[in-house]
């Protein structure tokens, strides 16, 4: 027993047997399973299992040949799982040896793999998804254009296959019904007003303008107006005053009271500008020379008054409309310079005042209600719901769902309510709807087991959620309106990608394959690491967020995840590693390279990190502090993590009562922490996983259990040498880095399962592997690039067919 626990106690999922199957190629005949498979089963397994006595209710008795084995493929696969894991035979009857065994697990899955590459495409079956809490909140933004987190309270979504987003895990709950029903009220009552609130007036005394003085109230001011004179000595004298203002979208009135004489006996000319960095198109540098004294730059002219008022009785108020430009920030007024050899003008200005914006509706209630104005009110109803619904639905609308909203509309307005009110609360009524909160596919031929295309706007949404984390945007819908969307598929996948809403495939899809929520929830040992802090634990997520963006919109290699030259830095995480500047030179050492640029503050650089130790996700504070203990560093969470997540290997599960290792002073002090791991593992029902784990982890032992770099653990000097299973020998993590680049397929078909299994929202099955080995030869002659994996995805049948009853074996 023994002996088969130390052969057998470590595997591969059943995925990966199959996919080293002997007959990799579609041309190889498979082995006849009855010459000596069935034999095996007679000897070793029908004692138990036969039609008499079935034993864990599974019956081997009609295995006797290829077509049976496809036939009843999840028994076949329940048989692979356990032989190869010597569960099977069980410690009390006759066990095959070591041999043997292999010769009928490798038959066994030589048949299963030419099935599956001989077979006709199966997309599989999704079950209908429910929005999760990501997908509820951006779509609400993009939907409705609010600015809260409506989800915040949402009961936190279930995990299924590593991910938030799969529709067998996406249940309803009472309780998150009632969240619905409440966000729906709460968002709709924030985008739409039924009655608007007042406009905001803002007055400002012309003493507390800018530019500002001391002198200003003692020198400048006549009976509360400020004064201002083109032969002033400086701007406080000459002006133009200016104040900033926080501006909304929308038109304002800007207005100021003003008396002035131009010395001449002719009216004096005052200038109203508007001043902002972003402004476009301002005035001329020669229109705005002609304006006395100090103007703010870039700004522009907006209009240019002659006040006639040469009194503070008789002073008059200049009024203009401010447009909906963006970029504005203050507004300015002053007099422009008197033609020379003409005496200096004075203009005395009392305040400054601005109102607006003169739509005090919210952005998202004029988005919303927009509408031909020339329509009766009940045309408009239709135009403004059919437009929303269509967006909300994801899809076009049926008569029928249009007309239950307009009678909602209706029936507000009957019982005297607001026009506003009534579309408000048919909207709500809308997001309360499951065509809303749930990813619908609707089928028309749900019996059928015909494989056929989605719909046009089914792949947009699928496409679009994918992505985005969130619904269609109207071009996805309009090239589906005109069935146009498959045609235009690859454009439009680079074009969502190179929308900032693509960052949401980072934070939902790659925080979650790398497992870095939990980073979260960890917490190092204050005492044995002082410099811990939230600020650092947000440092170490955004380095990672930067870091697999950069990938995914330069389109590089997906091997640069593994062995890049370069990550994203703020102050404080160059600190805690130690490095000096953006060219990557280390503190306290002399430069490898050119003297970069410092990195100080909160914002993050990139840095170059040329044959550093650093680089790749393997490396990184994240990573290193999410897969190690609050006191030490786990070479065997940081091996099962790189299995697991970077070679779509994980091992199973530990055998129960194994103990944990000792981590008394008394055992810290006495021995390295690889030593207490060796002894740890002379446990045989242990060792042949962490022979798999271990060398990986000891690997990175030159990273302490927040991610500083180390040469000392404690008393000893770290060893960063391992040895794999087959004799590869590797020390530190730039040789681990080659060794994953080495098995670069490995590494290729892990990201492309997780990544398909996040995107189509199902666990992978086994009619899924001809999708995958179809995507990895096109990265072979793409060089890894991302966009390769996501198109191939998005190209493949898994995502963009669909079949009715599941009818695989």
């Amino acid at each position: 027993m023994g002996r088969m626990i130390c052969v057998y106690g470590c595997v591969l999922p059943v995925w990966h047997i199959l996919c080293g199957a002997i007959a990799g190629a579609a041309g190889v005949e498979p082995p006849d399973f009855s010459v000596s498979g069935s034999a095996f089963l007679q000897k070793y397994c029908l004692k138990c299992h036969n039609d008499q006595e079935s034993s864990a209710e599974l019956s081997l008795q009609g295995l006797t040949d290829n077509a049976a084995l496809i036939r009843s493929r999840r028994s076949v696969t329940r048989i692979l799982r356990v032989v190869t894991s010597g569960e099977m035979p069980p410690a009390d009857q006759q066990r095959p040896e070591l041999a043997e065994a292999e010769r009928f697990t490798g038959e066994l899955a030589a048949i299963l793999d030419h099935a599956d590459r001989t077979a006709k495409p199966d997309p599989g079956r999704v079950t209908m998804r429910r929005l999760n809490r990501t997908e509820y909140r951006n779509t609400i933004r993009d939907l409705i254009g609010v600015s809260f987190d409506p989800a915040a309270d949402f009961p936190a979504d279930d995990i299924g296959h590593g991910f938030d987003n799969i529709g067998d895990v996406l249940s309803l709950s009472p309780v998150l019904m009632e969240r619905y029903f409440e966000a729906s009220e709460t968002i709709m009552s924030q985008a739409i007003l039924p009655v608007p609130p007042k406009i905001v007036t803002r007055r400002l005394a012309s003493v507390y303008t800018e530019p500002a003085s001391g002198e200003v109230a003692g020198k400048f001011m006549d009976e509360g107006f400020r004064r201002l004179s083109t032969d002033g000595a400086d701007g406080v004298s000459t002006g133009p005053l200016h104040t900033p203002y926080k501006w909304e979208d929308g038109e304002y009135v800007f207005r100021a009271r003003v008396y002035g004489q131009s010395g001449s006996g002719a009216p004096l000319r005052v200038a109203v500008l508007l001043h902002g960095a972003g402004l476009q198109e301002p005035s001329s540098e020669e229109e705005l020379a002609a304006i006395a004294g100090n103007v703010l730059r870039p700004a522009k002219i907006l209009k240019i008054f002659e006040v006639a008022a040469d009194s503070r009785e008789k002073a008059e108020i200049l009024e203009i409309s401010v447009p909906a430009v963006a970029g504005r920030d203050r507004m300015m007024i002053g007099q422009l310079r008197p033609a020379e050899g003409q005496p200096a003008g004075k203009l005395w200005v009392e305040y400054l005042a601005l109102d607006g914006p003169l739509d005090t509706r919210p952005a998202s209630q004029r988005r919303l209600l927009a509408c031909d104005a020339a329509k009766s009110q009940p045309e408009q109803t239709r135009e403004v719901l059919s437009r929303f619904l269509r967006r909300a639905f994801r899809r076009p609308v049926q008569p029928d769902e249009l007309e239950r909203s307009v009678r909602l509309v209706e029936q507000s307005l009957a019982a005297g309510e607001a026009w506003e009110f009534g579309v408000q609360f048919a909207m709500q009524a809308a997001l309360c709807s499951p065509s809303f909160l749930f990813r619908v596919e609707r089928d028309v031929e749900p019996l059928s087991s015909e494989i056929r295309p989605l719909n046009e706007h089914q792949l947009a949404s699928r496409l679009s959620y994918f992505l985005w984390s969130s619904m269609p945007d109207d071009e996805l819908l309009d090239l589906a309106d005109a069935g146009q969307l498959t045609a235009q598929l690859q454009g439009q996948v680079r074009r969502l990608l190179q929308d900032p809403r693509a960052a949401t495939l980072v934070q939902s899809f790659a925080m979650q394959w790398l497992q870095l929520q939990r980073l979260d929830l960890v917490s190092p040992d204050a005492t044995l690491f002082p410099g811990w802090s939230s600020e650092l634990r947000q440092s170490m997520r955004r380095e990672t967020e930067l870091f697999i963006d950069s990938v995914l919109r330069e389109d590089r290699s997906l091997l640069d995840l593994i062995a890049a030259d370069y990550t994203f830095l703020n102050g404080p995480l160059a600190k805690h590693y130690g490095i000096a500047d953006t060219n990557g030179n280390v503190e306290g050492q002399s430069p490898t390279q050119p003297v970069g640029q410092p990195i100080q503050g909160s914002e993050f650089v990139r840095v170059s990190l040329p044959g550093s130790s650093r680089g790749g996700l393997l490396t990184q504070a994240s990573v290193l502090t999410v897969t190690s203990n609050p006191t030490r560093t786990s070479p065997v969470k940081r091996g099962r993590w790189v299995l697991e997540q970077i070679l779509g290997a994980p091992p199973p599960a530990p055998p129960p009562n194994v103990p944990e290792l000792p981590n008394a002073a008394e055992d810290i002090a006495g021995a390295p922490l690889r030593k207490r791991l060796e002894v740890h593992r002379s446990n045989p029902a242990c060792a042949n996983c962490h022979a798999k784990m271990d060398p990986i982890g000891f690997a990175l032992e030159n990273f302490d259990a927040v991610g500083r770099y180390r040469v000392k653990d404690g008393n000893f000097d770290v060893d960063a040498t391992g040895e794999l299973p087959d004799g590869t020998v590797f020390s530190g993590p730039l040789e681990l880095k080659a060794v994953i680049l080495q098995r670069r397929q490995e590494f290729a078909r892990c990201v492309t399962e997780k990544l398909l299994t996040y995107a189509i929202g199902r666990g992978l099955e086994y009619y899924d592997r001809p999708v995958v080995e179809s995507i990895l030869r096109k990265l072979e002659t793409a060089d890894y690039r991302m966009s390769a994996v996501i198109e191939g995805i998005v190209q493949s049948e898994a995502f963009r067919l669909r079949r009715g009853l599941d009818a695989a074996p």
